[in-house]
C-alpha cells in the first residue's frame, strides 16, 4: 500500500468564507457567518486553534514566538490539482510579529517535571469583565456553553516601594480598606456616588426620550449629571476639579479605568481619556462587580486559559456547518487577471478552493504577483501588502513557585506611569494565575506582564521593573533594573523557575480593495476584549451587511446563569 497523502482532500471546493488562522477575531466572524447561513471553510497552519490568542505548553510557546519571529513562506504546494489560466497566483508568506524573544530557565530539572502541563497565553496579561462585551457576546452566540470561568480574586496598585495596595473598586471593598484614611474613604465615596447618579440620570433620560438635559422639572436630574462641557474634558482633569488627591486619582485612571498613558504629562500621553470615556470605563467596572452571584469581582479568567474562547466560537461555528482543518498551510491566493478580484486560495496540498469572502491572519502578506499582473491586480497587491501596524507592546510570561500575596491565588497587579521610575510612561500590568485555574500545576502560579512601548528597549524596561518589583530571579539576569526598585519584604517574593519576555507587534483590521480579502487584527495592549470584538463585529458588518449578527440565539433573561463561574471551594 502506498503511502497515504499529507494533507487531506477538501470537499466541497467552493465556500462562502475562507477564514485563515483560528484567532479570535478569526473564529468570531467566521461564527457569526455560519450562524447566517454562510458556507465557511477555517484554516490554520498551526495543529493547535487559537493563533496569537492561544494557550500553549512550555515549547510550544517558545516554538510559536521563534518561527513567528522572523519572515517565512508557507511550504510550496506539492501539486497543482487545477490549471486556471485565467487567474494570476499570488504567493504568500508571514511577517515576523514577535521579536526579542528572550526565554530564560532557572530551574530546568522543576519545569522538566511539569513541561506540558502549562497552558500559557500568548496575548496575556487578559481578563474579561463580568459586564464587558464579550460575555455579553458569548451569551448571544451561544458561546458561553463552551467554555468555564472563575474569579479573579483582587486588584492591586504597585508603589516604587515595591507595595501592593488594594484596589477600592466597590462600597464593601472601600469601607474595608485599611490603607484608605477616613478623609480618602468619603472621597471615593462621594466620587462614586457621584459617577453613580450621572449614570442614573442618562439612563432615566434616555428612557424618556429627551436630550439628557434636564427639562426642568427634575431638579435633581439637574444636580446628579454631569455637564456636557465636564464630559468633554480630560478625565484627569475633572478629578482634579472634584479635589480627589494623588493617590485617589491615580486608583481611578489606572487601576479601574485602566488608562494606559501618563494622564498627567500632554507631551507623552499617546492617548488622552476624556471625561465621558472615563466614565464609560467605571460604568463597566462597577456594573460588573456583583454581575454574577459566584463572581467576587469585577473580573474573571477563563478556566485552561484565554485559549479557551477562540476554540468556543469554532465549536460554535462547527455545530453550524462550519468545516475546520488544522495543519493546513494556505502558499498563495488566486486573483482574477483582467479585473484582479480574489477567487480563492490554493493550499499546501495543491488544491484549489474558491470563496466569495477571504479573511487572513494578521502575520499574512503578499509576496509579488506573478510576471505581467494588471494594473488592478497590482493596485490591489500594494494595499494588501502593507499592514497598518499600532504600536508594539511588551509582554512577559514568568512561572514561579508561590503567590506574590500568601492568601492571594489570582490577582491584578497595576504600576501606573511613574511608579517604578521617573521614565515610565505606561502603565505595568501583571497577573498572576494559580493551578487552580488548569493553567499550570498545583502550587506554581503564572505571572503575566504588558506595557505598551515604542521599542523593545523601552519595553524591556517596563516588564524589568515590573518583574524586581516583585519577584527573585536567581542568578539576579536582571540586576541592571533592580536598583530602580527595592521591596522592604525582599526575601519574601516569589521566586522565578521559568521567564520569557518578547515585542509583539499591533496592528488593527485591514480591507482588502474589493471588500473580499481582510486581515484579522493582532491582540492589542488593552486588558479586556472590547476593542477586538468591535472590529470583528464591524468587519462582519462590512462583508455581510444584510445579516444580523447570531440572529436565532438570543439570550433568555436569566441569561448570566448560562456561564458557569466555578469558584475555589
Amino acid at each position: 500500500m502506498g503511502e497515504p497523502p499529507p494533507y487531506p482532500q477538501i470537499e466541497p471546493t467552493t465556500f462562502d468564507l475562507i477564514a485563515v488562522g483560528t484567532g479570535l477575531a478569526e473564529c468570531i466572524v467566521a461564527a457569526a457567518a455560519s450562524a447566517s447561513g454562510k458556507t465557511v471553510l477555517h484554516l490554520d497552519t498551526n495543529p493547535f486553534y487559537g493563533s496569537h490568542y492561544s494557550s500553549l505548553s512550555v515549547p510550544e510557546l517558545t516554538s510559536f514566538l521563534i518561527s513567528n519571529s522572523t519572515a517565512s513562506s508557507p511550504p510550496s504546494s506539492t501539486s497543482t490539482t487545477t490549471d486556471i489560466p485565467d487567474y494570476s497566483i499570488v504567493n504568500l508568506t508571514t511577517q515576523p510579529v514577535y521579536s526579542d524573544v528572550e526565554i530564560s530557565c532557572f530551574y530546568p530539572e522543576l519545569l522538566e517535571e511539569n513541561l506540558r502541563k502549562f497552558n500559557l497565553d500568548l496575548c496575556g496579561p487578559r481578563v474579561l469583565f463580568c459586564a464587558d462585551k464579550s460575555i455579553d457576546l458569548m451569551l448571544k452566540s451561544g458561546a458561553s456553553n463552551y467554555v468555564e470561568f472563575k474569579s479573579i480574586d483582587a486588584s492591586f496598585v504597585g508603589d516604587e516601594n515595591g507595595k501592593l495596595w488594594n484596589v477600592p473598586d466597590s462600597r464593601a471593598a472601600i469601607f474595608k480598606d485599611k490603607s484608605l484614611t477616613l478623609m480618602e474613604k468619603n472621597q471615593l465615596m462621594r466620587f462614586f456616588k457621584l459617577v453613580q447618579g450621572h449614570l442614573d440620570a442618562t439612563v432615566a433620560a434616555g428612557s424618556s426620550g429627551n436630550d439628557g438635559i434636564g427639562n426642568g422639572n427634575d431638579e435633581e436630574e439637574g444636580k446628579t449629571k454631569i455637564s456636557d462641557e465636564d464630559l468633554e474634558r480630560p478625565f484627569v482633569e475633572y478629578l482634579s476639579k472634584m479635589r480627589l488627591p494623588p493617590k485617589i486619582r491615580s486608583i481611578i485612571l489606572y487601576a479601574i479605568a485602566m488608562a494606559d498613558y501618563d494622564q498627567d504629562d500632554m507631551g507623552v500621553c499617546q492617548n488622552l481619556l476624556k471625561t465621558k470615556d472615563g466614565i464609560d470605563r467605571l460604568a463597566l467596572y462597577q456594573s460588573s462587580v456583583g454581575r454574577f452571584t459566584n463572581a467576587s469581582g469585577a473580573l474573571i479568567y477563563p478556566i485552561y486559559g484565554q485559549g479557551e474562547l477562540p476554540q468556543a466560537f469554532s465549536r460554535r461555528s462547527a455545530v453550524k456547518g462550519c468545516i475546520h482543518v488544522l495543519r493546513m498551510p494556505v502558499t498563495a491566493l488566486l486573483m482574477e487577471k483582467d479585473s484582479g478580484s480574489y477567487k480563492g486560495v490554493r493550499l499546501a496540498s495543491g488544491q484549489d478552493i474558491f470563496s466569495q469572502k477571504l479573511v487572513l491572519d494578521p502575520s499574512f502578506t503578499l509576496a509579488s504577483p506573478s510576471a505581467s499582473p494588471s494594473d488592478l491586480l497590482h493596485e490591489s497587491f500594494n494595499f494588501l501588502s502593507t499592514r497598518d501596524v499600532k504600536g508594539k507592546v511588551a509582554r512577559g510570561i514568568c512561572i514561579t513557585r508561590n503567590s506574590l500575596k500568601p492568601d492571594t491565588s489570582n490577582l491584578l497587579v497595576v504600576y501606573p506611569p511613574r511608579s517604578l521610575y521617573p521614565e515610565q510612561i505606561t502603565s505595568i500590568r501583571a497577573l498572576q494565575i494559580s493551578g487552580n485555574l488548569a493553567v499550570c500545576p498545583l502550587g506554581m502560579f503564572v505571572l503575566y506582564l504588558s506595557a505598551l512601548c515604542d521599542d523593545a528597549i523601552q519595553g524591556k524596561r517596563l516588564l524589568n521593573a515590573a518583574m524586581n518589583a516583585l519577584l527573585t530571579f536567581p542568578d539576579s539576569v536582571n540586576s541592571e533594573s533592580s536598583s530602580t526598585v527595592q521591596s522592604e519584604n525582599t526575601e519574601e517574593k516569589p521566586s522565578v523557575i521559568w521567564s520569557g519576555l518578547y515585542i509583539q507587534e499591533m496592528s488593527t483590521v485591514l480591507h482588502g480593495q474589493f471588500d473580499s480579502i481582510n486581515f484579522a487584527p493582532m491582540p492589542d495592549g488593552n486588558l479586556n476584549y472590547n476593542d477586538i470584538l468591535d472590529a470583528a463585529l464591524k468587519l462582519f458588518q462590512e462583508m455581510y451587511p444584510n445579516e444580523e449578527k447570531f440572529p436565532e440565539t438570543t439570550p433568555p433573561e436569566n441569561s448570566e446563569d448560562d456561564i458557569e463561574l466555578t469558584l475555589e471551594t
